[in-house]
This record gives structure tokens, C-alpha cells and sequence, in this order.
């Protein structure tokens, strides 16, 4: 329920760390003895240390929102990522006290049964919740004001959720539908609508020109004491990761939520990304330079390096590196023109190297300049850029972060062009989704598995990869 959702939130968290002390401690007497850790008094530093690093990391990953609209197999994966923070915390801990007892039975238990326990204790609060407001208890009337699209969908969203706890009692609206079904009168009937069947709660969910009636609505729900929610219209122009904020004192609210636009986490994505793509060019790219520019000698004369103009971030152009796949004079930047399979232009080292992505690896030097970014939206040639305008309007909020070597429309499949315009179109829309679903979900752990698929994409030479 919207006026319950702090109360489950706070349940939900005191039971997690209940289940994270708990198995501390059965985890320390079974990997030791109990009269063994009453000896070891900075055990009991890391179990409340672990009890605050929960708490911080659960709320970075939002593991307690969309509690009633998620299934289990997203919560589980937030269980594991929680988890594996725990291991961490612990190990490093254990590390810097020297701890010699309390080691890898503690820590396989502990993370075995907080894995377990927390993942039961899901599953069981979300059924007693169901099973309580089945039984009509703890459940509210909700009268729903406006008929229209808006009102419709969130109708639809409430009767499919039982465990949100509403009642749907029907809806009001001066301008009626012949297909609206349980329309109980006008907006004028508020009052004795709501003194007659028991409302307890009103979400507005009117168009945006219906706004000069919504002091009136708002006047008689508080004369009444019934609790008012607002569901604005312009709700279709918000992504689903909107943010509402307080500046002074106006309420704000941000289209697009934007993780990268807080400086620590660009700067721990920035840390990342230099100590990783100095590893690489110091221990890879270095050995593959001299061997690619031998090969391409003797079967492709030419420069070992494709270098192009391509859009960066703040959409401003940089200079793009890649090895040289194409026969000499083949590369041209100045018109739109996909590479197909079996292309005639590409050299028979470079079909290799666009199997395995490995043409894509000079890209770590645009890495260690700033210019990319490991993981991010791919950056578009200018020429096929100015193509894309034309199919997608957001095209330019790729540009709110750094592009990169892979990203999450890559791995997914979206990679390149085709041939065909309009399969092509429908290709780039998709692609272009997928990049925005990245900047505005964008975490450590989600570069990670990005990474992490792309090594094994590439390992299997899938054209999916970078």
C-alpha cells in the first residue's frame, strides 16, 4: 500500500538483519565454539560493521523497492550481490586483524545461510502479506478519479496485485467511455460516493487540462479525511527510473534518473577504468601491435590502426581507434554504408578480428585518455550518427556518458547494421533503448556481468560481443 510502504520496508529490513546476526553468530560456533568467540571481541566489531554495510548496500541497490511488483528470480539476484558484499567486507576485515580461527568454513557458512534465510524470508513476508489482504485485512477502498487511459492502467495494476492492499471500488469521471466499466457518477458525486461506500483512499489520475478541478477534489477528500494520491499526466514522458527531489521548497521531479551524474560513482567508474585498460595495453595490446602489423604486411598493406571520428560524450567527436579491418581506401567515413556479411572490403585477417572483437582492443589507449569508457553505449560513426537522428529523437542522451568498448545492447545482440532500411530502423530504435536502459540503470555490478559476458561472447567468437 502507498501509505503502508515505509512500515514493509522497515519490516522487511529488521528482519534481514535479525537473519544477518543470527547466522553470524550459529556460522562463528560452528566454524569454532561459542566460548571461542566470547574470546575473540573484535568478531563482534565485524558482525555490527556487517549489520551497517547491509543496510548501505541494500538501499544502493534498492533491494526493498518494487517489493510487491518484482518476481523472486530479480530478488535473488539483489540477495547474492548483497552477499557477496558481505564476503568481501569480511575477508578484508579478517585480513587486516589477522584473524587465524574464524576463516573459511565461517565465512562458506555464513554466506551459505544468509543466502537461504533471506531468500525464505522473502518469499514467506510476500505470501503473509497476499494471505492477509485476501482475508480483507488491512485493506483499503480506493476510489479511482478518472476513466481515462491513465486510470485504467492503474486499475488494471491493482486488481492484478493483490498484496498492494486496495480494495477498487470504481471509478468517477465526467466524460464516460461506453466500454468504461464500473463508473459509479461525475466528479461532482465525490462527496456522497465517499460517504457512502467507506472510501479510504482517492488516486487522481485526471489529464493535465482537467487540472482546474483538482483543488475542489482535493478540498472535499481532506473535508472527508481520506487520503489523496496524484498520478500526474504527464507520467508518459518519465522513464521508469524518474526521481522526485526537493529544491528549497519545490518539489522537483527528474525525468531520467542518471547514477553517473554523481561525481563518486564516475569517479569509481573512472578508477576502474584506467586500472583495467592499463593492464591491458601494458600486457596485451602491446604483444598484439607488432604481431597484427606483421600479418597485414604480408596480406593487406596498410596501416595497422583505423582511426575515425565518432561521437563522444557531450555528443563532441574524438578520435577512434580500432585495427584495421578493411582493405586500404575502404574505410570511408563520409557516407552511411553497412558492412555486410562475407563484405568484400575486409581482408581476411580483419574477418578474423571482427569475429573475435579483437579489432575493437585499440580502444582501451581511448580508455586510458578519458575518452571511453570500459562498458557504455557504443559510439557512433558521424556519417551513420546523422542516419540515426532521423529514427530515434533520444539519440542524443547517449551522450550523458562516455562511450564504450562494450555495452549492454552488445551483449544482447544489438551490434552493427544491416542492409535493410527498415529491419535496420527497428535494429537502432532497440539498440538505442538498450543503451538508455544502461545510463539510467547504470551500477558497478552491471559493468561487471557486461564485461564478463562480453569475454565470453568473444571466447565462443559470437558476433554479439563488442
Amino acid at each position: 500500500m502507498l501509505t503502508g510502504k515505509k512500515s514493509t520496508y522497515y519490516l522487511r529490513l529488521f528482519l534481514d538483519l535479525a537473519i544477518l546476526n543470527l547466522s553470524f553468530i550459529f556460522s562463528a560456533v560452528v566454524a569454532q565454539s561459542f566460548r571461542i568467540l566470547l574470546q575473540r571481541n573484535h568478531m563482534f566489531i565485524l558482525m555490527t560493521g556487517l549489520n551497517f554495510v547491509w543496510y548501505f548496500f541494500s538501499n544502493v541497490i534498492n533491494f526493498y523497492e518494487d517489493f510487491n511488483t518484482r518476481n523472486f528470480s530479480y530478488q535473488f539476484i539483489k540477495i547474492i550481490k548483497s552477499v557477496i558484499v558481505q564476503i568481501i567486507a569480511t575477508i578484508l576485515f579478517i585480513f587486516i586483524v589477522k584473524e587465524d580461527l574464524f576463516t573459511r568454513n565461517f565465512i562458506a557458512i555464513y554466506s551459505v545461510l544468509l543466502i537461504v534465510l533471506v531468500s525464505i524470508r522473502t518469499q514467506l513476508v510476500k505470501y503473509l502479506l497476499s494471505k492477509i489482504r485476501e482475508s480483507s485485512k488491512n485493506v483499503r477502498n480506493v476510489l479511482v478519479i478518472g476513466a481515462g487511459e491513465l486510470g485504467k492502467n492503474f486499475y488494471e495494476m491493482v486488481n492484478s496485485h493483490i498484496d498492494f492492499g486496495y480494495n477498487f471500488i470504481g471509478f468517477l469521471d465526467d466524460n464516460i467511455e461506453s466500454d468504461v466499466k464500473n463508473v459509479l457518477g461525475r466528479l461532482s458525486d465525490l462527496d456522497k460516493t465517499i460517504n457512502e461506500l467507506n472510501v479510504e483512499e482517492v488516486v487522481i489520475a485526471l489529464p493535465m487540462y482537467a487540472s482546474n478541478v483538482l483543488e475542489q477534489l482535493i478540498r472535499t477528500c481532506n473535508k472527508r479525511a481520506v487520503r489523496v494520491h496524484i498520478i500526474p499526466d504527464y507520467f508518459q514522458f518519465l522513464s521508469k527510473k524518474f526521481q522526485i527531489s526537493m529544491m528549497g521548497d519545490f518539489p522537483i521531479i527528474t525525468v531520467r534518473s542518471e547514477p553517473l551524474a554523481e561525481f563518486h560513482w564516475r569517479l569509481v567508474k573512472r578508477t576502474i577504468d584506467i586500472v583495467f585498460s592499463f593492464v591491458v595495453n601494458l600486457f596485451l595490446l602491446s604483444c598484439l601491435i607488432p604481431i597484427i602489423y606483421l600479418v597485414n604486411k604480408i596480406f593487406s598493406p596498410g596501416p595497422v590502426f583505423f582511426i575515425q571520428d565518432r561521437i563522444g560524450a557531450k555528443n563532441k567527436t574524438f578520435r577512434c581507434n580500432k585495427f584495421r579491418t578493411m582493405y586500404s581506401g575502404n574505410n570511408s567515413i563520409s557516407k552511411y554504408q553497412p558492412t555486410i556479411e562475407d563484405d568484400p572490403r575486409i581482408t581476411r585477417i580483419g574477418k578474423f578480428l571482427r569475429k573475435s572483437n579483437l579489432d575493437e582492443l585499440p580502444q582501451f589507449l581511448n580508455v586510458l585518455k578519458g575518452e571511453m569508457s570500459i562498458v557504455g553505449p557504443r559510439p557512433h560513426a558521424i556519417a551513420y550518427n546523422e542516419i540515426y537522428k532521423e529514427m530515434v529523437d533520444e539519440i542524443k542522451i547517449r551522450g550523458w556518458v562516455k562511450p564504450g568498448i562494450t555495452g549492454w545492447a552488445q551483449i544482447h545482440g544489438f551490434r552493427g547494421d544491416v542492409s535493410d532500411y527498415d529491419e535496420n530502423k527497428k535494429r537502432t530504435i532497440k539498440r538505442i533503448e538498450y543503451d538508455l536502459w544502461y545510463i539510467e540503470n547504470w551500477s558497478i555490478w552491471l559493468d561487471i556481468q557486461i564485461i564478463l559476458i562480453t569475454v565470453w561472447q568473444m571466447i565462443k567468437g559470437s558476433a554479439n560481443g563488442i
